[in-house]
């Protein structure tokens, strides 16, 4: 119980940041672990090899995505009934959270592996790295069910507060995956397909340990009637899972709208693009970090009724994102040319060529930064708020704008737009869910 923290007492702002500095960290560790994978896969591959994990990126997000937005959702559910203090919905949600997980698990899986060739090729992806993208592709999909396992039991903390579980559980994946990433792909030279490999090994090894941490938890001795199916609380979870799955869906597939634009290019132009996102990841990953953290509060105080909280906490979440995305961006600009540098090999004639064009990305998602940021602390919010729709509403306006950017702008003033698409999808987006955060915000009553 020492880990669970009661989000509705206390200052706002210190909650949020404590919650969110093991998440970051988390989120970091996580993130750091996958660059040394596209490091790895291109120092000890190839070029290729690294274009052909990039061209993979979106297929893969597609489904992991889907996973995160799916337990995300469930664990809002859950974070409300904490706020509540109803234990007997707290054990049923987290019962049926798990059974829905399994099922979908299941589906992901299979439509996963179903979908890779078509959709590589709708793609646009070039010849020479089709063969590297769809091994990469078969090797994730298959351990679909360990991503599921693991971001499940990491909701299911969050949502009580818990945020240094995740953090550990990071840390002991991180160590892992490096390790065998070392083994796979230098040692044993099994090249993407060991690098797919380590991940996925890397993972169980993280949910391994969330599940030995909520096994311990109070509030999760479970009895045997919370197995019992229950269509009721199925329905109240699958109301707010299903739809930021939808819109998760929806973004995805105006990123292989642009992917298949930066495939198009050619496999240098999918290499530069492919080391920056790697970055990008790094940059977004404080943001979805803070999101947990926002979801979970305001979550919590939803469940709770302290409206007057919540609205001292929106005020909490735009004053520490701006100074994030800050920060972040400053970072980025002053050393990211240099941290570039570690996944091309230096021995290829082709590497200044893709660290310039990484580079220009780069730096132009750096500028941008503060749309994203804010993007994620106001959809986070409405989430929390139990709100659904207005996300999914982001989401389509975001598929709009990054599509628009890659079909039509790109005929019009050429290929230099590619660079743009991002941020003018994150800026279409935030102004979405920063308007449905004032009206959110004003329908609530007053305590």
């Amino acid at each position: 119980m020492s880990r669970i923290k009661d989000m509705t007492q206390g200052s706002p702002a210190k909650l949020l940041l404590a919650f969110t500095v093991p998440l970051v960290l988390g989120n970091l560790g996580q993130q750091f672990y996958m660059i040394v994978d596209a490091i790895i896969v291109g120092q000890g591959v190839g070029i290729k090899a690294l274009a052909a994990v990039g061209a993979a990126d979106w297929t893969y997000w597609l489904i992991l995505w889907v996973v995160q937005a799916l337990t995300q959702g469930f664990a809002t559910r859950i974070a409300h009934h904490f706020g509540e203090g109803n234990r007997d919905r707290i054990r049923k949600s987290v019962s049926m959270s798990v059974l829905l997980c399994l099922l979908i698990g299941i589906i992901l899986t299979v439509v996963g592996l179903l979908i890779i060739h078509p959709v590589l090729t709708a793609l646009k992806t070039p010849e020479d790295i089709f063969g590297g993208a769809q091994s990469y592709l078969f090797t994730m999909f298959s351990g679909t069910l360990i991503v599921m396992a693991y971001n499940m039991a990491a909701a299911i903390l969050r949502a009580f507060g818990d945020g240094k579980t995740p953090l550990i559980a990071v840390g002991i994946a991180g160590g892992l995956n490096i390790a065998l990433d070392l083994l796979f792909v230098m040692g044993f030279h099994w090249g993407i397909v060991g690098a797919a490999a380590a991940t996925l090994l890397a993972q169980l090894a993280a949910f391994l340990y969330c599940f030995v941490v909520v096994k311990k938890l109070e509030l999760l001795q479970m009895q045997p009637g919370d197995w019992k199916t229950d269509p009721v609380m199925i329905k109240e979870l699958c109301s707010m899972g299903i739809p930021l799955a939808l819109q998760h869906v929806i973004i995805v597939v105006g990123g292989m709208v642009l992917q298949s634009t930066i495939n198009s290019q050619g496999f240098l132009f999918v290499a530069g693009f492919t080391a920056a996102n790697k970055l990008v990841g790094l940059m977004e990953s404080s943001a979805l970090s803070f999101g947990y953290a926002t979801t979970t509060y305001m979550a919590q105080n939803y469940g709770a009724g302290l409206y007057g909280r919540i609205r001292k906490g929106m005020k909490s979440v735009i004053l520490i994102v701006v100074l994030l995305s800050v920060i972040v961006s400053a970072i980025m600009l002053l050393g990211g040319e240099h941290i570039l540098q570690l996944f091309i090999s230096a021995s290829d004639g082709d590497a200044p060529i893709v660290l310039r064009i990484a580079y220009r990305y780069l730096a132009t998602m750096s500028f941008m930064l503060c749309a994203l940021y804010l993007l994620h602390g106001c959809r986070s919010t409405i989430q929390g708020l139990g709100n659904a729709v207005c996300p999914v509403i982001s989401g389509i306006v975001e598929f709009f704008m990054r599509a628009s950017a890659a079909v039509l702008l790109t005929k019009i003033w050429g290929t230099a737009v590619i660079y743009f698409a991002e941020p003018l999808a994150w800026c279409g987006a935030a102004l979405v869910v920063i308007l449905g955060c004032i009206w959110k915000l004003r329908q609530l009553p007053k305590d």
